[in-house]
């Protein structure tokens, strides 16, 4: 099949040639004439494990093209994506459709016999109504449906997510454009990946949904850590006790500085406007949204309590800047806010991350971004865990040791074991964990 694909970002570069490693010929649109121009030249402008090779084999094999002419590609398209940006809306936290509206009615007068239009990007309900009527009023002859498909994909676990999911939602009402999305998905029907079709508003709410109840399982835990470190007991014990209940499942259960990225904080926020909107108020919600945003200042407060109360003129080290492993996303990363609170007290931060310090240098101020971990460490009063990237979870402690000014490790991923680095001589503190 033939496929258009509306937006070079995370999700429709990574749906892009995942779709043509399906064995589909699909065109990736954008109006960035750079962004066209490196991804011709096979350079890719996000960090995502396997990425860059499965869309160079991809151009090489003649399935994958990149343009920022969008004609041909929606004439010829059976399916045309639409997986622009939905921003946060500045200061009132509703999604930004303008992107997702722009791309409809940019795309409605070049439709040429039946077509299926579909949102991939994440938009709250009703969206697809919205883009269906914008596509009728421009180009009133044209010949569509529109269905919601929305995206359930990890940074840093993309491929994979895109590839071997736990499901496939098309949001449809029309069996033609069930058909064409069957078919696109058809390698994944054939490996038993279970396709749920649903109304098109219920096949939208199911994403904020789904990214709603996840946000809210790393709040519980995070809540539970807090608990944790005031009675006396063990995060990670208590995780795997409520994890192995087949009810719950041991994922997302991991105690950390709260969670940020481009999805949760933004999907939160936009699910609790929704609610508004719909006169429901969402208080299990609304709290998660509180209790993350405090939790990532806490973060800091706790750094800073380890330290005696005062960190003026102190150095700090952080390892780890992104908001998760494996990728360069820094959007409402826990760093930032950690960064910012200690700075404010008066110490000054190093820090090192594999792939984010491009990105977090556009974000924070008077940072020391260093050349690697040890780096940073080096003549620090204490080095702060933040991202669980695997390189930090063998560092050698002996020479951590010897290289800080004073063994202070504050591991906010719970990396290592209390009690090995109490032996080891390390003055240590980790989450929800009291010994």
């Amino acid at each position: 099949m033939r496929v258009a694909m509306i937006g070079t970002g995370y999700v429709g570069l990574v749906s892009g040639a995942c779709f043509a490693d399906f064995g589909h010929v699909v065109t990736c649109i954008d109006k960035d004439a750079s962004k066209i121009s490196a991804l011709n030249d096979g350079q890719i402008p996000i960090y995502e494990p396997g990425l860059q090779q499965l869309v160079a084999k991809n151009v090489a094999e003649e399935r994958l093209y990149f343009s920022t002419e969008a004609a041909e590609a929606v004439r010829s398209a059976d399916a045309v994506f639409i997986a622009v940006g939905t921003p946060a809306r500045r200061g009132d936290g509703h999604a930004d459709l303008s992107y997702v509206f722009q791309a409809a009615e940019e795309i409605a007068g070049l439709l040429d016999g039946f077509t299926v239009v579909v949102t991939k990007s994440t938009v709250p309900v009703g969206t697809g109504d919205e883009v269906e009527a914008i596509i009728a009023r421009t180009n009133p002859h044209a010949e569509f449906e529109v269905v919601s498909n929305p995206e359930f994909l990890r940074e840093g676990a993309a491929i994979n997510d895109f590839k071997r999911p736990d499901r496939v939602v098309v949001g449809t009402d029309d069996e033609r454009a069930a058909k064409v999305m069957r078919e696109l998905y058809r390698p994944l029907y054939l490996n038993e990946t279970p396709i749920l079709v649903t109304q098109r508003r219920t096949s939208e709410l199911i994403k904020y949904a789904a990214n709603a109840f996840l946000a809210v399982k790393i709040t519980f835990i995070n809540e539970i850590a807090d608990l944790c470190e005031k009675v006396g007991a063990n995060v990670q014990e208590v995780s795997r006790g409520i994890g192995l209940d087949n009810r719950i499942g041991s994922k997302f259960l991991h105690a950390g500085p709260g969670y940020g990225g481009s999805c949760f904080p933004k999907d939160t926020l936009a699910l609790s406007k929704i609610g508004a909107d719909a006169d429901t108020e969402l208080k299990i919600v609304n709290s998660v949204i509180e209790v993350n945003a405090r939790r990532k200042r806490r973060m800091a407060d706790k750094v800073i309590a380890f330290l005696g109360g005062d960190v003026a003129g102190l150095t700090i080290a952080l390892l780890g800047l992104s908001f998760k492993p494996n990728t360069d996303d820094m959007r409402e990363a826990p760093s930032i806010d950690i960064v910012s609170r200690l700075q404010e007290a008066g110490a000054r931060i190093r820090a090192f991350d594999p792939v984010s310090m491009d990105e977090a240098g556009h974000m924070m101020r008077d940072v020391l971004f260093c050349d690697g971990p040890y780096h940073a460490i080096e003549n620090a009063d204490a080095v702060v865990i933040v991202t669980e990237w695997d390189q930090f979870r063998a560092l050698d402690l002996e020479r951590v040791k010897t290289s800080l000014k004073a063994p202070n490790v504050i591991d906010l991923r719970n990396i290592y074991d209390p009690s090995d680095m109490k032996a080891r001589g390390f003055s240590y503190a980790s989450i929800g964990r009291a010994y």
